[in-house]
């Protein structure tokens, strides 16, 4: 009987797989952080409620 149980190694990814992951992060960071502080209030009602439902403090 065999029980060992095998993991395949991890696989390294280029620049190419690893950008839009990347982007997307990026993307993020700048809802979260930019976008809440800015003038129009339904755009910063929007990204405060959403920090505060991620509990992410904000003042």
């Amino acid at each position: 009987m065999h029980n060992a149980i095998s993991i395949p190694a991890a696989k390294t990814l280029s620049l190419g797989g690893r950008l839009p992951a990347i982007a997307v992060l990026a993307f993020g960071v700048v809802v979260l952080y930019c976008v809440g502080f800015s003038a129009p209030s339904v755009a910063h009602n929007a990204t405060h409620d959403t920090r505060h439902a991620n509990g992410f403090p904000c003042h």
